[in-house]
């Protein structure tokens, strides 16, 4: 045994269970399964993933095809995460993978995972070493962020070895109905095997934590590794159910309000104002200009992700249709963001967001986006002060996804006085027209405007990157806001143009 594959040696060590054992063990185990199901399903508080990873041969197909069998499979969503599709290849990695979460009540099963390419672009020489340590590092944040949702994940990793690796594929190789199963892939990773097994290891250490640890199985004895693993299953399942979530440590608190209670919002000029002649000039050039750029071929591998927030009353929309005027109307969605439905609340909150996320050659423009768990859910206390403060770090790995996908992230902060916020609601209220953009809510959050200031300090504050920052247009009058988001929007993709686009690694 050498070094790199320590991890591994308990699940080399010829673990067996008798077939007498097995037919006695396998009913109740069964029934007992299918009854951690179905109280899962009825009580709806929290999803199960199931990533099935590890050596070919070690029966990966056969544990999938066993969940299916033992439990009810009208319940489990079973993906196979085999070849790329084109619609994968044109948006962030980890695309694919939000589309397919099990929602609440339910189970997932995954054969391959956000692992597999990481480790084969590795064990290929892809990659260098600190890239691959970086791309670890992701996965065990956004594997965190799951289960700090409320996921339920489970990672089995099964096991093969060498000797019964390659005894494996021989034996294939002699099955003249079996032998469709050796692929060109398969022998490549049985030639490289050391060197799959090394990058593997390094993989489940780092990637093996008190909330989402590995668990390695034994392939070489399928009663043993059916039973292992659908007794793992089991007792995660029922422990959960029993109220046993794993324990997280909590995020960096927020910095306290200033002694003085003035905010990053006090700090703008919103006096500044735009005459009608010169607003209609400007607003053509730059609609003209916009869509030079959105039409431009290098667009073609680059998408474009626009968000807008502000207090009620901003102007948000209207800006929004002053962008949109100058698009194609065949490649960008605009997607209004309002409290979640009930197929959203059974998923992650970033689930929302994911499925909206454009290919490569389209825009998507948000009114109101993520930031509302940093936001509104904050303010409101519809989530808990853990839960909104480990979203920035969240939301800052999901924008960091989008720009190394290609995407450029321009976000804009629509401000205004509370002055002028109460001018927009007397005309909303006074205007036929109008009087369906004015609610209770609208007057009650008037009330916490203090709080709103400072959590939109502490947004900006944790979530301007290099890639993704925050442009602040602070001003009372909409034709010179208007005018400054165009010209923002348009400087951002015309210097993003320029740029190299980043590297795909699929």
């Amino acid at each position: 045994m050498n070094e790199t594959s320590q991890m591994f040696e308990s699940a080399e060590i010829g673990h067996r269970i008798g077939k007498k054992d097995y037919r006695q063990s396998v009913p109740m185990l069964r029934q007992s399964l299918l009854s951690a199901q179905y109280q899962l399903l009825e009580k709806s508080g929290f999803p199960v993933l199931i990533l099935i990873n590890g050596v070919d041969g070690a029966g990966k197909r056969a544990t999938v095809n066993l969940f299916n069998e033992w439990m009810d499979p009208r319940h489990i969503r079973t993906e196979a995460f085999v070849h790329t599709r084109d619609e994968d290849r044109v948006r962030p990695e980890m695309w694919r993978f939000w589309q397919a979460l099990p929602r609440k009540g339910r189970i997932g099963v995954f054969l391959g995972s956000w692992y597999t390419e990481p480790i084969l672009a590795q064990v290929q020489q892809r990659e260098k070493k600190a890239i691959y340590d970086q791309r670890l590092d992701a996965i065990r944040h956004f594997e965190r962020m799951l289960v700090a949702e409320g996921v339920l994940l489970v990672k089995l990793w099964l096991h093969l070895p060498k000797k019964a690796a390659v005894r494996h594929y021989e034996t294939l190789d002699k099955d003249p109905i079996n032998a469709w199963r050796l692929t060109p892939q398969g022998r490549e990773r049985l030639d490289r095997y050391d060197d799959f097994i090394k990058a593997c290891e390094i993989a489940l250490r780092k990637t093996s934590t008190g909330e989402a640890p590995w668990m390695v199985i034994e392939g070489t004895d399928p009663a043993y590794r059916s039973l292992t693993a659908g007794q793992y299953l089991l007792d995660a399942m029922r422990q959960r159910l029993d109220g046993h979530a794993p324990m997280l440590g909590t995020a960096a608190p927020v910095p306290p309000p200033p002694l003085d209670s003035r905010t990053l919002l006090d700090a703008f000029d919103y006096s500044r104002s735009l005459a009608g002649k010169s607003y209609a000039r400007k607003l053509a050039q730059l609609q003209a200009r916009l869509n030079a750029l959105t039409r431009d071929e290098r667009m073609l591998h680059r998408s474009l992700v626009v968000v807008f927030e502000g207090m009620d009353a901003a102007g948000k929309g209207s800006t929004i249709r002053r962008v949109t005027q100058a698009m194609d109307a065949s490649r960008y969605r605009v997607v209004p963001i309002a409290a979640p439905t009930d197929e959203e609340r059974a998923q992650p909150y970033l689930w929302r967001f994911w499925r909206h996320i454009p290919g490569l050659g389209h825009s998507v423009l948000f009114d109101r986006s993520w930031y509302g768990r940093v936001l509104v859910e904050r303010v409101e206390g519809f989530c808990s002060e853990a839960d909104w403060m480990r979203a920035y770090d969240e939301i800052n790995a999901f924008e960091a996804q989008l720009t190394q996908a290609g995407a450029v992230v321009v976000k804009f902060w629509m401000a205004i006085t509370p002055d002028e916020q109460l001018r927009r609601f007397q005309e909303r209220k006074a205007t036929p027209h109008k009087n369906y953009k004015i609610t209770d809510d609208d007057w009650r959050n008037r009330d916490k405007w203090p709080d709103y200031a400072r959590a939109v300090g502490d947004m900006t504050d944790r979530t301007s990157s290099a890639g993704a920052p925050w442009y602040i247009v602070a001003s009372d009058d909409k034709l010179f806001a208007r005018i400054e988001v165009l010209t923002h929007l348009c400087d951002r993709l015309e210097a993003a143009l320029a740029e190299k686009v980043p590297k795909k690694r699929r």
